[in-house]
């Protein structure tokens, strides 16, 4: 087998991974509301029971025992299995939501694949990661007007393209992988135009770090309204197109 042979398979291997996750029966593709919650008790269509906001905690009551929840500001939400679907409660920016998942989503039932681009070797290129003294803290937009991310940025990746050389602001938590949220001249044309994420294997010794823009992927916002996901920072917009990775696939979809 040859090395691009090896590369090909070794892409084809990766996207299966990544269609097979996004099909999950309770994944991003099963997702089909999002309701924000106050201290006002309300019903929700979809399960049962009644939600509001109590301090720092989310009251879920009506059917049962009440049960309170204490999800973490960004992180993934606490669920609740209410017959067929979850109930997910999340923490945006100090404000409190429940998403619903629903194995019978339209759009689980339709899903028939990631859009991207052709994997082109000519896309995995050479990088060089310099931390910083410290980690510092990098606020960013969400999907979501008035929400914000707030993302731990350990360094910068820098590379070259076409004779220039670009750096990007690489989040994690300073012990291994990291990772970058970025835009390019593609994004809101054939790619999702608030960000893609590019995973990054920890630097070398030298810092040396490969950048496989191939394997671009597209965040849950691309495929569902009810994420939050954040957009890119403002020193992560390339200025060139990057052709290569998942594709946009709501334009896919109109198209």
């Amino acid at each position: 087998m040859t090395a691009t042979d090896t590369f090909q398979t070794e892409w084809q291997d990766w996207r299966t991974a990544r269609e097979a996750a996004l099909a999950d029966p309770h994944g991003w593709l099963s997702l089909t509301a999002l309701h924000w919650l106050d201290e006002q008790p309300i019903g929700l269509d979809e399960v049962p029971g009644l939600w509001h906001v109590d301090g720092d905690a989310v009251v879920h009551s009506g059917t049962h025992a009440a049960r309170t929840l204490t999800p973490v500001e960004g992180a993934p939400g606490e669920r609740i299995e209410l017959a067929d679907r979850i109930a997910e409660v999340i923490r945006r920016t100090g404000r409190f939501a429940v998403r619903i998942h629903d194995p019978k989503a339209p759009a689980l039932a339709a899903f028939t694949g990631i859009p991207a681009y052709d994997a082109d070797p000519a896309w995995v290129l050479a990088g060089r990661f310099d931390a910083f003294p410290d980690s510092r803290t990098v606020t960013t937009g969400a999907v979501v007007d008035g929400l914000e991310h707030h993302h731990n940025a350990v360094g910068t990746v820098t590379f070259e393209w076409d004779g220039s050389e670009h750096t990007l602001v690489a989040f994690g938590d300073g012990s291994g992988p990291t990772r970058v949220l970025f835009t390019d001249a593609t994004s809101g044309v054939t790619t999702y135009p608030a960000a893609r994420i590019l995973h990054l294997a920890a630097p070398a010794a030298d810092g040396t770090v490969v950048l496989d823009f191939t394997r671009a992927e597209n965040l849950p916002c691309a495929f569902t309204d009810a994420a939050t996901c954040p957009i890119a920072p403002a020193d992560n917009r390339l200025p060139f197109a990057v052709e290569a990775g998942e594709r946009n696939p709501r334009q896919e979809v109109t198209a």
